[in-house]
């Protein structure tokens, strides 16, 4: 992975919490690029590796969270150049459209700290990640249509579940930004706080996600996402295999012990 584009930095205790950073800022953080897109990839991919990892908080380095695509390549490289059809379905197949099938499969809980403008495919890696944050100049905006496009980075899966297909299809035909009280309004974020609040508030909600038995949040985390697509009987047959692994687990008696005894758990993730 590229440090350079993308920062993957656990945090200095204990590794629980790792702060994924886009870092490209002269570019507001596009996310189109094959480079960029391999240093997303690879940096989802540590976490989903990452033992010690319990949250992670992905942001943007900047005053942007993401500006989507970088539209002056995209005009160079797609709009006004020669590929096929089946090249341009190669160039999002095997570009962008990695990095949600490499969230889709992680199963460490990832908050979006959205710290300024998250625009187009910006708009959709935070409907990727599993809550969002806002701090107050964040603005959102699924701007296809406004280029004469479509989602083509899976927007149009995620989004509805977040705001409900109604809200969706808004945001979608009209390409229209919404500020962080209307994202919030819609529920497409679950806070906004102050723009100078934003990291030290998605650091406090991921301690408190951190601090509660791993394997049992991880667990958890499957059941929300598959959950959305498994027929009712599958789903509670998939609940009681995870349930009965939990309850064989050394954090569950911790856990149980820590209720009656009035204290803190601690946790070791077996």
């Amino acid at each position: 992975m590229s440090d350079d584009l993308v920062l993957y930095q656990p945090d200095d205790q204990n590794g629980h919490v790792v702060t994924i950073t886009l870092n490209q800022p002269d570019t507001r953080n596009a996310i189109s690029e094959l480079a960029m897109v391999d240093a997303v990839v690879d940096a989802i991919d540590r976490l989903q590796a990452d033992t010690q990892a319990r949250v992670g908080i992905l942001t943007g380095a900047g005053t942007a969270f993401s500006s989507g695509g970088n539209v002056k390549k995209l005009r160079a490289e797609l709009t006004d150049s020669d590929l096929n059809p089946c090249q341009i379905e190669d160039f999002y197949r095997l570009g962008i459209q990695r990095i949600p099938l490499a969230i889709h499969k992680l199963d460490v809980p990832l908050i979006a700290a959205v710290n300024g403008p998250a625009i187009g495919a910006g708009c959709d890696l935070t409907t990727m990640c599993d809550i969002r944050i806002a701090g107050e100049r964040a603005k959102f905006a699924e701007s296809f249509v406004r280029l004469g496009i479509i989602p083509g980075d899976g927007g149009a899966y995620f989004l509805p579940r977040v705001v409900g297909m109604s809200k969706a299809a808004e945001m979608t035909f009209t390409g229209e930004a919404l500020n962080a009280e209307e994202a919030l309004a819609c529920g497409l974020v679950s806070r906004v706080v102050a723009d100078d609040e934003l990291m030290s508030a998605a650091r406090d909600l991921a301690d408190r996600i951190a601090a509660n038995p791993p394997r049992s949040v991880r667990m958890a985390k499957r059941l929300l996402r598959d959950g959305q697509k498994l027929p009712l009987a599958s789903f509670l047959e998939m609940s009681a295999s995870y349930q009965a692994l939990a309850h064989r687990t050394d954090d569950h008696r911790e856990a149980m012990a820590a209720v009656f005894e009035k204290r803190d758990g601690d946790y070791k993730g077996s």
